[in-house]
This record gives structure tokens, sequence and C-alpha cells, in this order.
């Protein structure tokens, strides 16, 4: 391979992000597997991985690395730290025309950078994702509503995830989830996220149960199950459910999760939602005498989503509010008895900073260099997820056009 520099950089956005692409070792690793590459860091007060790590194991640790052939973060790269004619793979948050980075993909293209988005990298079917921190986004996800559960109801008081040095530190925490009572526990999805979150109520040791039984069998023991959209969804017209059909067309398609409503007291969605796929309920459903959701953990943090009482994002500081049924107002969380307490946080894996980079890192390695190192424009894999080049949107992404044009 050609020889070639990437640069870490320091993440800008506020709050810091702390987590990493690559860990001191993974860097280390890639360097041997590709002879031409080089990996510098750019100075960070906040990393999970201090700059002394990297230097510790043998990398350049400075300020400037505007002189880096490819630059690499995670989170959005703030407008004003944005270097002209360079070549950048962060998550943008921009593909689905997301008011808050309308100004960067304006500076993006202003710029004349190429931007490649680790959100739209996928394998070779062009389905599959190959590099996300969803696992760990569930992980937090269900820690953090289990968390929000045991607290609303007194039952017991949880570490948060983010003061927990690991996830080893965390588990050590779990022995007090065995003081839930029988409740039920719905986890909805089946991709990443949601088999993060089942990894930890397995760990937590809670009962699984089929969704038959879920919905009409009581157990003397706290249960969860799984819902796939198949099971919360049916299509308006009678038709039989086709997966890929639901995915396509999300909008011929209508809840039937209201069966569920009775019968759950915690609700942990993990399941990504299409803006024209329907909602799991809606606000007026609260209301109904028979709604026994009282917690949320709304890890895919969609304000105003698939959990339609998801009003805003919150903060790792400030996890969750409550949902005020009878008004729809919000208000402090854990402030009324009969109110439904929140969790969405919308940057979960940042409160198990080391080893959700050490897992990303892994994916980069092997999913990613391999396509990124070779010719520019080149590669299909990395041509998919490039939203702009030269100052100008690549075709697959002209939709967002209008999304960037000055008003």
């Amino acid at each position: 391979m050609p020889s070639m520099t990437i640069g870490l950089l320091c993440e800008g956005k506020v709050p810091p992000d702390k987590r990493v692409p690559l860990t001191p070792k993974k860097c280390v690793e890639a360097e041997a597997q590709y002879p031409g590459l080089r990996i510098v860091v750019q100075e960070s007060p906040h990393r999970c991985f201090s700059d002394q790590e990297y230097r510790d194991l043998g990398l350049e640790v400075r300020a400037d690395v505007s002189d880096c052939d490819i630059l690499m973060g995670v989170k959005e790269v703030p407008v004003k730290q944005l270097i002209p004619n360079k070549t950048y793979l962060f998550f943008s948050h921009t593909v689905k025309k997301q008011p808050a980075n309308r100004e960067l993909l304006r500076a993006v293209l202003r710029h004349h950078i190429t931007l490649v988005d680790y959100e739209l990298m996928t394998n070779r079917d062009g389905g599959e994702r190959i590099v996300a921190f969803g696992r760990w986004a569930g992980i937090v996800g269900a820690y953090n509503g289990l968390l929000t559960y045991g607290r609303k109801h007194n039952l017991y008081t949880l570490k948060p995830a983010y003061q927990c040095v690991d996830m080893e530190d965390m588990q050590e925490e779990f022995f007090k989830v065995k003081r839930l009572p029988p409740i039920k526990m719905v986890v909805t999805g089946s991709g990443r996220v949601a088999q993060g979150a089942l990894e930890v109520l397995d760990r937590m040791g809670l009962k699984r149960v089929s969704v038959y039984d879920y919905l009409y069998q009581d157990f003397k023991e706290p249960v969860y199950t799984q819902l796939r959209s198949s099971d919360y969804n049916r299509r308006r017209d009678g038709r039989v459910w086709d997966t890929p059909d639901f995915h396509r067309n999300p909008e011929q398609y209508e809840s039937t999760f209201g069966i569920f409503l009775p019968v759950t007291d915690l609700l942990i969605a993990c399941a990504y939602w299409h803006p024209a796929a329907p909602r799991l309920f809606t606000e007026e459903d609260t209301k109904r005498a028979d709604f026994r959701i009282n917690t949320i953990a709304d890890v895919t943090c969609d304000v105003d989503g698939s959990v339609p009482t998801t009003k805003r994002s919150t903060t790792i500081a400030e996890p969750a509010f409550d949902y005020n049924c009878q008004t729809g107002t919000l208000a402090p969380a854990y402030s009324g008895a009969s109110n439904i307490t929140v969790m969405a946080v919308d940057n979960l894996p940042c409160e198990l900073p080391r080893n959700a980079s050490r897992d990303f890192g892994r994916q980069l390695i092997d999913n990613v260099l391999p396509h990124l190192l070779g010719e520019p424009g080149q590669d299909e894999v990395v041509e998919r997820a490039t939203i702009a080049r030269n100052g100008q949107l690549l075709p697959r992404y002209h939709y967002l056009a209008d999304y960037v044009a000055d008003k």
C-alpha cells in the first residue's frame, strides 16, 4: 500500500466525547498490519486514553495534525475546526437532515472537504453496517433503564455507568437488581443495540420469556421479552408480514404495540425507527387506564420519534425526566409517582468509553482500514459512505441539496 498518515482528532464537540477511534494498542496493531501506515495523535485533555498512554507505545502526539492525509474522529467536528481540502471520517449526523448539523455539512462543501461517515459504511451487499458503537449504546441503555426503574421505585441504587471504570466494574452493580419485584420488561429491536441490551439483562440473571407467555402469563419473578418488528407492527391492508417490505414501505404499516401497554412496566426501546414508520404508541394512549409502562429507556433517542414521550434528549449528568401523562408536559425526574420516567441519553457509549473504543477500534482495523487504505475513490464501501467531495454532494446524497441550500 502507498504511505498514508492518519491523524486521530481531539474531539471538539461540547461536552467533549471521551471515546477514540483507535486505542493506543490498536494504533500499534494497525501500523504493524499496514507497513505504509503512520498514525499521529492530536493532543487531548479529554480522552479516556491519555496522551501519555499513546506516547508510551511510541506513537507521536502533537497539537497540529493538519499535515495528515486522513483525519479521524468520533463525533461531529465543530465548523471552526474544519481544515479545507482534507478527508475526514466521523459520525456527521447529517443524512437524516438533522437541523443541528446543517451548517456543518454546508461548511464541508464550502471547504471542499471529503466527508466519509462511519454510519454509512456497509458491507459489499450495501446492507449491514461494518463499524458502530451500537452494542455499547444497548449495554449502557439497558443498565440505565434498570438504574432508573430502581431509583423511581426506591428499590436499589446503582452506580451510574459513567462512574464505573469499565464493563467489569459495572457488573459489580448487577447483584443489586435481584431486588426487583416480578415486573415485565420489553426490549424492541434485533440489531446491535438490542443485542447489547439483551447481553446486560442476561448477565443480570433476568429470565427471558416468549412473546406469547409475556402477554398471557403471570410470573413470580422479573421477566423480559424481545420484540422484533413483526411482533408490534402489521400492514394496514391486512396482507401477510414481509420484513423487507416493512423496511421499504414503513408508511403502509401500523403499530400493534397497544397489546403490550397493559402488561409492560419497563420499556427498553432499541429498534431503529424510520420517520415514516408507525410510533409504538401515542401520547393519548398514556392516558388509558390500562397503560402500565412507568419507566422508559429510549436507547434510540429519536426526539418525537418511535417513543412519543421522548420530547428531548438528556445528558449523562442528568439522564432522566418525567412525562406527565395527563398534561403532556415534562417535569424533573422522579417528581411524581403517576408520571412516566424517561431516560433518553443520546451518547450512551460515552459512559463506558474505554470498552466502547476498544470494540470500535477492532471493527476499524478489521472492516474499514482494508477499504480505506486503497486508491482514493476506488473502493465501493468507502464510496457508499462518502457524502461529499470537491465541494459537491455525491449522487447518492443529492437528496440533501435542499437541506444545505441557502434559504
